[in-house]
């Protein structure tokens, strides 16, 4: 016999497990404490990890054919086996990418990103400064079109809004 106080733990264990699964999208997108290797010092990276897309295959094998008489009867039946094999169709992605720091996120900054993403038509939400939800979602529309469906801001994306500065090759000039 199963005891309920038994049960009860072990339900809520798999449905901490399962996390927000309010969506299709199951990636997790997270900010690295440390940078990735051969990354300049003192820059800021976070990291999306894609997991691998695996379909699920069944056929049907023939294991005997049908015998048939020559008037044209099945005498047998032809039978089959059913296989079902897993396909990794996608491999899983890790990709890393630069991001503003932590201490550049400051709600002027956030303000200017809300701003920005105003501007284009892709954040209805008040200019406030937060990081909130809307304002992530706005981001990831703005990145997804780029494809990189992230909410966090890359350093890509942010040159692209005009909120940080692009370095210029300047000519050299003559001696």
């Amino acid at each position: 016999m199963i005891r309920p106080t038994v049960i009860a733990p072990c339900a809520l264990l798999a449905l901490a497990a399962c996390g927000d699964m309010s969506g299709a999208d199951t990636k997790a997108v997270q900010r690295l404490d440390t940078p990735p290797p051969g990354a300049a010092p003192g820059t800021c990276w976070a990291q999306d990890t894609s997991p691998a897309v695996v379909e699920t295959v069944t056929e049907q094998i023939l294991v005997s054919p049908a015998e048939v008489a020559d008037d044209g009867t099945v005498t047998r039946p032809a039978s089959y086996r059913t296989e079902t094999a897993q396909k990794i169709v996608q491999e899983r992605r890790v990709t890393r990418f630069q991001v503003p720091c932590r201490a550049e996120l400051t709600p002027e900054f956030n303000t200017s990103v809300q701003r920005a993403l105003k501007a284009r038509g892709l954040y209805r939400g008040p200019i406030n400064g937060q990081l909130d939800r809307g304002t992530r979602a706005a981001i990831r529309r703005f990145q997804k079109p780029q494809g990189f469906d992230s909410d966090i801001l890359s350093i890509a994306g942010a040159r692209q809004l005009g909120l940080i500065a692009v370095a210029r090759d300047t000519p050299d000039t003559p001696g």
